[in-house]
């Protein structure tokens, strides 16, 4: 049982290293689309690694029962998806 639950722990380990890999990844990503076009923009799958690794940090975040980084990760997944709302919205104006 014991073994068990270290597994169980390992994995939830694995996900927050792993989300916080995406996550910090999209800095990365800006940087690179920022360089080639020669100006700051935000590229759009700079929002998606943002809601994936903040999910994925959000589920490590509930496995260790921490108030301050649910809260955190909650609002800003929010706050990204919203972003990626406006995106489409905006593009689906211009296109009609």
């Amino acid at each position: 049982m014991l073994s068990f639950i270290k597994d169980f722990e390992n994995i939830f380990l694995i996900i927050g290293f792993v989300g916080q890999g995406i996550f910090a990844s999209r800095f990365i990503v800006q940087w690179i689309y920022s360089e080639r076009i020669g100006e700051s923009r935000i590229p759009i799958i700079f929002w998606y690694l943002s809601i994936f690794g903040g999910l994925m940090l959000l589920v490590y975040a509930i496995s260790r029962s921490d108030p301050v980084i649910i809260t955190g990760q909650l609002f800003g997944i929010i706050v990204y998806s919203r972003n990626l709302i406006l995106i489409y919205r905006k593009n689906n104006n211009e296109s009609n």
